[in-house]
């Protein structure tokens, strides 16, 4: 995809070939045609080309129409320039003139027809699609080689020979006919695709796309953007009905040939009237033409006084109505009840068995607490900041990403393994390596402290609390400054429990006395990790599938071994231990890169089991037009925040029953894996990460955003007013 994207966007303007689009030549004046023959009596393909345009070398492409006339050898081009670029990466292109020779043998004497392709671009941006011509050589059947350069062991003749070695006349000549294809001058940009907007009502734009004949707008390559403004932001388009279609660049796509008008909500913060100054990017082809670079318009729309906010403004936070001290609350509150998530209670189980046994004075529980949220601290910015770079470049990426890659869900897998297997006793590291290992046991020392912090946000980034989703999506359109100070409000908020005992000894006092119960207690709490690990390895096989099963449970063994092999080596110093011991870790990295390898799952297209439909925009858009109401539910394998709330509300009868009555639809969203279109739908309800409930009513109003913790009587509710 990465390089079908570089036919249609082009690349960096040459500074030594300046033109203008008004004035970009048709395919066959930018790269005039012919043919002849060389100095070697052999035929030649040329091409002439313009300035201000170019050929890629890697997308010539010559082949005998009827395999049976031509044995192919090899169509030989010189080197070309080198060339960067994003697409492509490095590549090479012709400048001015090229020539290629094609080698082989003729299998019949006579006119023998090749399927010639090229394509090339205008230093502007501008790229033609690829260019098929069917040319027609004139050769005779079977004659020697002139030359036998390049051809192996001097057994084929090549295209063209030289007369005076020709046992007969080449039929025809050297002469050539191509095939015609008409070409016409393709308009500029602002005649070949118009956009407009206006103000349908108080909280919806209406933008209106209008195609010239013989062109067409790509739907998924559209963006709204609307510049700051206090009276209202977008939430999203609503698509209505594409036409399916493929083309050279993309593929299977969805566009649009004739006028398509497109409403787009908002979100209204305040009532006044205003101004707004919409951004409009899209992007389209000439039908069997060029492709244009991705435009964008600067449209003025006047927004009329609203008698009031919708229910969803006056009741749900939004990103855009909350301000940074509201952020920092709502995130503090979040974190703290992310201690109480399943996700996070088996690491933080850890914690409580260091703290239960410490027994050590008041600065050193105070240094373990600090170097816990030191951690916690550490990885939530890191987490947070990552996550806002990737999605700067373009990445379709949410609160929870890391989850999304298999390697990673490996990873922590092994280590959940890991530590489990530490707390059976089956090894333990030696001082040497600065106490990491009993760290992991009985956690002491500022580095198995800050361990447990990463380990815990680590599993916790998956889990939505509540109060978080507010927050995060404060973060997440915030400068990267003010956004770092919400990710480390949420981690002094999941520290916070441990903060106070480090620095409360009421609190600390309050703790069992160390014992022999701990040794018990500390076998005990191997099986929460073994359980996490089990849950890791689920949700990687939903990702990739039974070999990627195996090859974890594969990993494991080979961990488990390589830990059994070094605490014997710590015991008997035997050489085979530790040589075990590498090769065991060796070959579990090496499993581990093997399911970074196994190809994504195919979604199903419904799921009959609870009767939902997959999510698709193309589907809800028509399904409102429809006037039917509909519940879509956005989740995850990894969302322990999701899973909860379908076992507890959304598995019941009471729910299949509301749905029942209120005739909606329940459309679900799987965001195990990278999906932009799912992204994108969390980032026009202003989510950033799952769970994700929005219910959309019959009468085509916006939808309302349900919150992260779901109840029977609130989503029964929800369904009851999306029916009137």
């Amino acid at each position: 995809m990465r390089w079908l994207m570089g036919l249609i966007l082009g690349l960096t303007a040459s500074q030594a070939y300046a033109i203008s689009e008004e004035d970009l030549l048709p395919v066959d004046e930018a790269y005039v045609f012919s043919t002849g023959l060389n100095a070697e009596g052999l035929h030649e393909l040329r091409w002439q080309i313009a300035d201000g345009y170019y050929l890629y070398r890697h997308r010539f492409d010559l082949k005998p129409a009827d395999p049976s006339s031509f044995e192919l050898q090899a169509f030989e081009l010189p080197n070309g320039e080198p060339k960067t670029d994003e697409f492509f990466g490095d590549t090479e292109i012709y400048r001015q003139a090229v020539s290629g020779i094609v080698r082989g043998r003729a299998l019949r004497d006579g006119e023998i027809e090749f399927r010639l392709r090229y394509q090339g671009c205008a230093d502007i941006g501008i790229c033609y699609p690829p260019v098929t011509r069917v040319v027609s050589l004139a050769m005779t059947a079977g004659l020697p080689s002139a030359s036998g350069a390049g051809l192996p062991g001097n057994t084929a003749a090549p295209i063209g020979l030289p007369l005076a070695n020709a046992q007969k006349p080449i039929i025809g000549g050297p002469t050539i006919k191509i095939a015609p294809l008409e070409e016409q001058l393709p308009l500029p940009a602002e005649q070949a695709f118009q956009a407009e907007a206006i103000a349908d009502s108080a909280d919806s734009l209406l933008v209106r796309f209008t195609p010239a004949p013989g062109y067409y707008l790509y739907r998924d390559r559209t963006r709204f953007e609307l510049a700051d403004n206090p009276a209202a932001k977008l939430i999203g388009p609503r698509w209505p009905p594409s036409k399916p279609h493929f083309d050279e660049h993309f593929g299977d796509v969805q566009v649009y040939f004739e006028q398509v008008e497109v409403p787009v909500a908002l979100r209204r913060i305040g009532l006044a009237a205003s101004k707004l100054e919409l951004t409009v990017e899209f992007q389209g082809c000439q039908t069997d033409g060029i492709c244009y670079p991705p435009m964008k318009r600067q449209i003025s729309v006047s927004l009329p006084a609203a008698a009031t906010l919708s229910a969803a403004d006056e009741t749900a936070p939004d990103s855009a109505s909350i301000g940074f001290a509201l952020a920092l609350l709502l995130a503090l509150g979040g974190g703290l009840i992310l201690n109480l998530m399943p996700c996070v209670l088996p690491v933080l189980s850890l914690k409580v068995l260091g703290l239960a046994g410490s027994g050590e004075s008041a600065s050193k529980a105070r240094a373990h607490a600090l170097w816990y949220t030191a951690g916690v601290l550490v990885s939530f910015a890191l987490v947070g900041m990552a996550a806002l770079a990737l999605r700067s470049a373009g990445l379709a990426l949410g609160w929870g990403f890391q989850l999304q890659q298999p390697w990673l869900v490996a990873t922590l897998a092994l280590i959940m393994m890991a530590v489990g297997l530490s707390l059976s006793g089956v090894f333990q590291f030696g001082a040497g390596l600065a106490g990491v290992g009993q760290s992991l046991t009985e956690k002491k020392g500022a580095a198995g402290d800050f361990f447990t912090g990463v380990l815990a946000v680590v599993v916790a980034t998956p889990c939505t609390a509540p109060f978080m989703g507010s927050a995060l999506a404060y973060a997440f359109t915030a400068p990267m400054a003010v956004a770092l100070g919400v990710f480390l409000a949420l981690g002094l908020g999941l520290a916070l429990p441990f903060l106070l005992i480090g620095f409360v000894p009421a609190l600390a006092r309050m703790l069992p006395r160390p014992g022999a119960w701990m040794d018990t207690f500390k076998q005990a709490l191997a099986f929460p990790m073994y359980l996490t690990a089990a849950w890791l390895i689920w949700v990687l096989i939903k990702q990739r599938g039974a070999d990627a099963g195996g090859w974890i449970l594969i990993a494991s063994v080979l961990l488990a071994a390589a830990a059994w092999a070094w605490n014997h080596w710590q015991i008997r110093r035997h050489a085979w231990a530790i040589t075990l011991t590498v090769l065991g870790l060796g070959s579990a990295i090496a499993s581990v890169a093997m399911i970074h390898q196994l190809p994504t799952l195919t979604k199903a297209a419904s799921s009959s089991s609870d009767g939902s439909v997959a999510y698709s925009a193309d589907l809800l858009a028509k399904l409102r037009s429809e006037g039917k109401p509909v519940f879509v539910n956005m989740t995850a394998d990894w969302c322990v925040t999701c899973k909860a709330n379908e076992k507890a509300v959304l598995s019941r009868d009471s729910f299949k029953q509301a749905l029942a009555d209120s005739g909606a639809v329940y459309m679900k969203g799987d965001w195990t894996d990278v999906d932009p279109a799912i992204t994108a739908f969390l980032d026009q309800h202003g989510a950033v990460g799952v769970p994700l409930y929005v219910v959309f009513p019959a009468d085509g109003a916006a939808g309302a955003k349900l919150p992260t913790v779901l109840t029977s009587e609130l989503v029964v509710e929800a369904l009851r007013d999306a029916k009137r």
